[in-house]
């Protein structure tokens, strides 16, 4: 390129992102008629649910996990697979014909007077607009004292375990007793001495997918959709201590893991002689562990002022006051409960593009 830049391309609407937030936003935004354009880092839609262990399942049924204008293709109580989802995303894209550059990694966002600079490399797109939609939860969080372990210990984030196979013979410390590690600990004690570590976060009142599942949960995803909301006093109230809470386990109870014959144990603490070792000072002697102790945020490719204290961005339904253009959809609790769900991601973004939609139409070359 003999060092020269190459010149932006312009769109009123920059969407960054596309998985159900991004295509929920895209679906609205074409509906209206408004040029925009979505960046996505993989290659085909759907590949951040592809790369999700083989095994998982999404925690609410098909019936609730549509996104606006197609709903998910199989029985109102199928709880979809991983697999699945991906596949309904890249046909629900396919199906709008909405614009997704795949492979497009979004590696900086600034603006430039009244508009916005987004770069991928060195590709470089100017817009009015720019709705964040990648999610909320970026990087792998494990602590530090992982890297004191044996090097002889396989050691693994729940974002990087696919299946059993991956594991060596011996003794397995799952970290994390939410529903991941729940269910990964499940899963690996067929093979293996599993020790799962962590407190337990409770569970929901009713199994997934049995009768008494299927008459609370239209009440349920009510109450999470229209009444844990930020208009509510009960939710603007509850919305700080669900911010850091786990979620009760969906699938597993506590009699799944003892008839598992998995051992429960207090937090993992630290390392000691090359072993973890627990809160009450026990070393486990394991070969491998599995971290399923979740994500932090990465916002730092955005330099503007956005993030507060916790890593997290500020805003107001997703609404960046003080930055006239720029928008989040798909974060935990955005406007409900329900706001980072398949299903229930749409409202936001539908109110999103409402927003856009009203500021003076940018001018656009015409050749994006």
């Amino acid at each position: 390129m003999g060092g020269q830049r190459m010149e932006p391309e312009r769109y009123e609407t920059v969407v960054v992102g596309g998985g159900q937030a991004g295509l929920a936003t895209g679906y609205h935004l074409a509906r209206l008629g408004r040029p925009f354009v979505i960046l996505d880092a993989g290659q085909r839609v759907g590949d951040a649910w592809r790369a999700r262990w083989d095994s998982l399942r999404l925690f609410t049924p098909a019936r609730y996990s549509g996104l606006p204008g197609m709903g998910f293709p199989a029985a109102a109580w199928h709880y979809p697979t991983k697999d699945e989802v991906a596949e309904y995303l890249e046909t629900y894209a396919a199906r709008f014909q909405l614009p997704v550059r795949a492979g497009v990694r979004v590696d900086g966002l600034t603006r430039q007077g009244d508009r916005y600079l987004v770069t991928a490399g060195e590709r470089r797109f100017e817009a009015a607009n720019v709705v964040v939609a990648s999610g909320a939860y970026h990087l792998p969080l494990v602590p530090s004292f992982a890297a004191e372990l044996d090097p002889g210990i396989l050691q693994l984030h729940s974002s990087g375990y696919r299946r059993p196979a991956q594991l060596q013979e011996g003794g397995v410390l799952v970290v994390g007793a939410a529903n991941s590690g729940a269910e990964i600990a499940v899963e690996l004690s067929g093979a293996h001495r599993i020790w799962l570590s962590g407190r337990h976060p409770g569970s929901e009142p009713t199994r997934a997918g049995s009768r008494l599942d299927r008459l609370l949960t239209p009440p349920f995803w009510f109450f999470i959709s229209q009444v844990l909301t930020v208009d509510t006093p009960i939710g603007r109230k509850l919305r700080p201590k669900l911010m850091g809470a786990g979620t009760p386990l969906a699938r597993v109870r506590r009699r799944d893991i003892a008839a598992a014959g998995i051992e429960r144990v207090p937090r993992t603490a630290g390392a000691r002689d090359g072993l973890p070792v627990l809160e009450d000072g026990r070393a486990l002697e394991v070969a491998n562990v599995v971290w399923c102790t979740g994500y932090r945020p990465d916002f730092s490719w955005i330099d503007l002022p956005v993030q507060g204290d916790d890593g997290q961005p500020r805003h107001d339904r997703g609404v960046v006051a003080g930055q006239p253009g720029l928008y989040f959809v798909g974060l935990f609790f955005q406007t409900a409960v329900s706001s980072a769900l398949v299903g229930g991601v749409g409202r936001d973004a539908e109110q999103i593009v409402a927003r856009i939609a009203a500021r003076k139409p940018a001018k656009v070359d015409a050749s994006a």
